[in-house]
């Protein structure tokens, strides 16, 4: 049992106050609180405190205080409610303060994974290359559940996704224009994977594109491919030559018709 003697201000938080309390031994600081705590318990100079009070003062503050840390963290961008239990753990606060805070941040709208899930889905298809499958997993991480994420990738209709992959297309096509169709759609399929998409996405683009593919570019990357073994094989002559000559274009993607073409256009030069 103690008897509240003094209330201050801090210098450094105008929004908390240090309590000092005689217990018998005289005058001394004996805790701080929140402002909203120390009116929800009407604390003032005079009363008196027993230790079951005591107790019940510091958890509701540890419980404010652990609240305007969610908040503020809350502030810089939304955030899903295992995102701010790992951040409060990592703050050292216990676990039952941390189950009321998020009781309260849901109550008061400022956690709902739902809503999370939805923007953050919404946020990576307007600014990355990422596929459903790597958003769906950067989710999983932030422990939405599956329910949720199905949900929210609705926002990512695959109408939408082959939209996106056909521009990361294009701009592949544009940087690897010397290697064969077949070795860019390989490399291609695969950094789609990277990304995240979908094997039945990427095919749709890929096969469109093949449709559309000119044989002027084939035969412009085989020219390029070509010079480059000519040189590599240039100790090499008539039979053997050719045949090391199309075993090296061959492995670089090209169709046999296309390399008896380019061979060709070598022995008449």
């Amino acid at each position: 049992m103690g008897i509240i003697t003094k209330i201050t201000t801090q210098q450094k938080n105008k929004d908390r106050f240090n309590i000092y309390m005689d217990s018998g031994q005289g005058e001394e600081f004996a805790f701080s609180v929140d402002s909203d705590v120390l009116i929800k318990f009407h604390l003032k100079k005079g009363m008196e405190i027993d230790e079951f009070s005591l107790m019940e003062i510091q958890y509701q503050d540890d419980i404010r205080k652990a609240y305007n840390l969610a908040v503020h963290y809350l502030a810089r961008r939304m955030r899903s409610e295992k995102e701010v239990r790992d951040y409060l753990i990592s703050k050292e606060v216990d676990e039952p303060v941390i189950n009321e805070v998020l009781l309260k941040l849901s109550e008061q709208k400022y956690l709902n994974d739902c809503e999370f899930a939805a923007a953050y889905v919404r946020t990576q298809v307007n600014t990355t290359d990422k596929g459903p499958e790597v958003i769906k997993m950067e989710l999983k991480e932030k422990g939405i559940s599956e329910a949720l994420i199905n949900q929210a990738l609705d926002e990512f209709p695959q109408e939408q996704q082959i939209e996106k992959v056909s521009k990361i297309s294009e701009k592949f096509f544009k940087k690897n224009l010397k290697e064969s169709f077949r070795i860019q759609k390989q490399k291609l399929e695969q950094m789609l994977l990277r990304k995240g998409y979908p094997y039945e996405v990427i095919h749709i683009v890929i096969d469109d594109m093949d449709r559309h593919k000119e044989e002027d570019e084939e035969m412009e990357a085989i020219r390029y491919q070509g010079e480059k073994a000519l040189r590599k094989l240039s100790k090499y002559d008539g039979y053997e030559w050719k045949q090391r000559m199309k075993q090296t274009l061959y492995r670089k993607g090209f169709s046999m018709e296309l390399i008896e073409k380019y061979l060709s256009e070598q022995e008449k030069s």
